[in-house]
């Protein structure tokens, strides 16, 4: 592991992180990681989701006047 990174939380969400750390066995480290990797994973697929669903010209972006309200 390279980095640390040191946050604090609410109470309601350390004892979430406390109670599923004891349920499983796995560290508090652990959780925050796989669920850090899990919303990295999310987003990843929430941008790839919208590829191809742009219609209209090819040089829709570079059209002139396009941008007035």
């Amino acid at each position: 592991m390279g980095h640390t990174l040191t946050v604090r939380l609410d109470k309601t969400l350390a004892e979430w992180l406390q109670e599923e750390a004891r349920k499983t066995g796995e560290s508090q480290g652990k959780i925050v990681r796989d669920q850090l990797e899990r919303a990295k994973a999310s987003s990843r697929q929430s941008f790839m989701r919208l590829a191809g669903a742009a219609r209209g010209p090819k040089d829709l972006s570079r059209r002139k006047g396009f941008s007035r309200g």
